[in-house]
């Protein structure tokens, strides 16, 4: 069985665009302040922080090259498909979500982090 798989921009990250800028990404920060803040849960689930640079190989290998925007949650079967599946992306046979409030919920939900308010 596959644990759910949270992948983010590792904070920090530079972009050869901008020589010498340190970036995070704007979708992540909330995520990224959500583990910070209940580390207690984080265990519960795989998490990597990937370079901003393309191709991200994790990415391909876990989705594909066409879906290498994060964050991205993929939903391991350790866990029944959400209720309202229908909003989660599917790709062959795995099931993904990239909204960022979206993710938060799901972290709750299935893993017992602070819910947003």
């Amino acid at each position: 069985m596959s644990r759910d798989l949270l992948l983010l921009l590792e904070p920090g990250f530079t972009d050869q665009k901008y020589p010498g800028d340190r970036f995070i990404c704007p979708d992540g920060a909330p995520i990224e302040g959500l583990l910070a803040g209940d580390p207690d849960h984080v265990s519960k689930l795989d998490i990597r922080r990937l370079p901003f640079a393309k191709p991200r190989q994790v990415v391909v290998d876990a989705l594909d090259a066409d879906h290498q925007s994060l964050p991205v949650l993929i939903l391991g079967d350790e866990q029944p498909l959400p209720a309202d599946a229908q909003h989660v992306q599917q790709l062959g046979n795995k099931h993904f979500v990239t909204d960022t409030r979206r993710i938060l919920d799901l972290l709750a939900e299935r893993h017992g982090f602070f819910k947003t308010h």
